[in-house]
């Protein structure tokens, strides 16, 4: 696949506009979520879905410590999720 590459504009508050041609190309449609990051002094987008971010959250979650677990069964599980949350103050 050759590169493509256009000039866009930076507008009023920060807003850039995806060529069409690339929005095509990519399937990116209004309401779809881009992750934005640094490359080597690069700004990439990447077109991102809701399972991606929901697997980021989750493991943002387990590395905070906001999570069950580890359970023998199914049945331990199930009472454990199914007790009502206390406040963590």
């Amino acid at each position: 696949m050759t590169p493509t590459k256009k000039l866009v504009k930076v507008k009023n508050e920060f807003q850039v506009v995806i060529p069409k041609s690339m929005r095509d190309q990519l399937c990116i449609h209004v309401g779809d979520q881009l992750e934005a990051r640094i490359v080597n002094g690069k700004l990439c987008f990447t077109p991102k879905s809701s399972i991606d971010q929901s697997v980021t959250d989750g493991l943002e979650d387990l590395k905070n410590g906001r999570c069950h677990g580890p359970y023998g069964s199914a049945e331990s599980a199930i009472v454990a999720i199914s007790k009502p949350l206390l406040p963590s103050w």
